[in-house]
């Protein structure tokens, strides 16, 4: 079993890495694989809407000038999808988005790629805007015919400077649920 995750983070190691990292912990504890990709200074563009994936079927994107393909050959071989971003200007950022475009679109024009994978979505958020990015997430998962997993609470956290995060206790045990439920 392997879980990837990807921190849409502008911000390496920052809030939205420590929450996911929590819940990485967890499924680390069940003997789950783990890794976490860090899209700071690597996060794709956005789709270009060329359609080249619906013709090649060949499960990659024709644009081959970033990562994407590596991000995407790594969410075909897990089998949970764990997407993590902060909040700017009230939803997901541009990177997480773009990820979220790019592997949507292979993953359809190649039979649902990602077809009964599990999938959660985290959130960090300095003050609103957490649900909506939540909700913005989790759309790739519910599109993909993905599994959601839930926790105890939405799976957000609280902080804005790097490491407040640790202090919002209740979203640390949300993030350690999810874990825990995610493992299951």
């Amino acid at each position: 079993m392997k879980v990837i995750a990807f921190n849409g983070s502008g911000r390496k190691d920052g809030n939205t890495a420590i929450l996911l990292n929590v819940v990485l912990d967890e499924l680390s504890k069940e003997g789950i694989e783990t890794e976490l990709i860090q899209l700071a200074g690597k996060a794709p563009r956005g789709c270009i809407a060329c359609y080249k994936c619906f013709e090649n079927k060949d499960g990659k994107c024709a644009v081959t000038t970033d990562e994407l393909n590596e991000y995407l050959a790594k969410m075909i071989g897990a089998d949970g999808i764990l997407l993590g971003s902060p909040v700017y200007f009230a939803d997901a950022t541009a990177g997480i988005k773009a990820l979220i475009e790019r592997c949507g679109m292979v993953s359809k024009a190649n039979g649902d790629l990602f077809k009964r994978k599990v999938g959660a979505a985290v959130a960090a958020v300095r003050r609103a805007g957490a649900i909506r990015t939540f909700d913005t997430l989790n759309h790739l998962f519910q599109h993909a015919q993905m599994f959601v997993v839930g926790s105890s609470y939405w799976n957000v956290g609280i902080g804005r400077d790097p490491g407040a995060v640790k202090e919002d206790a209740e979203a640390i045990r949300t993030m350690q649920t999810l874990g825990q439920n995610m493992a299951w």
